[in-house]
């Protein structure tokens, strides 16, 4: 059976590295570069610099994750990467049974 996910090669900040991400992902990553009108190296590259832990791959899947569930700005574009990231995560209101 053949793995969902590939190994894909990509130059950030002059030297070579790789990254294994679905296409899903993949895909999604694309078009964040494409739509914020900067190359896929530009932006893997800013991704690498804001992480905070873990590797690449896994900060991609979470960066491209966040992009699409904050969905668009009230100009209809999507939230930059850095103000994402930098987001607290959405309070959860718990419910209880009496």
């Amino acid at each position: 059976m053949k793995s969902p996910v590939v190994k894909r090669s990509i130059v950030i900040a002059g030297h070579k590295t790789s990254v294994s991400l679905e296409d899903a992902f993949w895909r999604g990553l694309k078009e964040i570069a494409n739509s914020r009108h900067i190359t896929l190296s530009d932006l893997v590259g800013s991704i690498d610099t804001e992480r905070k832990h873990g590797n690449l791959s896994s900060a991609i899947r979470l960066f491209v994750l966040n992009h699409y569930q904050a969905g668009p700005n009230h100009e209809g574009q999507h939230r930059p990467a850095r103000e994402i990231m930098m987001m607290p995560p959405p309070a959860v209101s718990v419910l209880r049974a009496e």
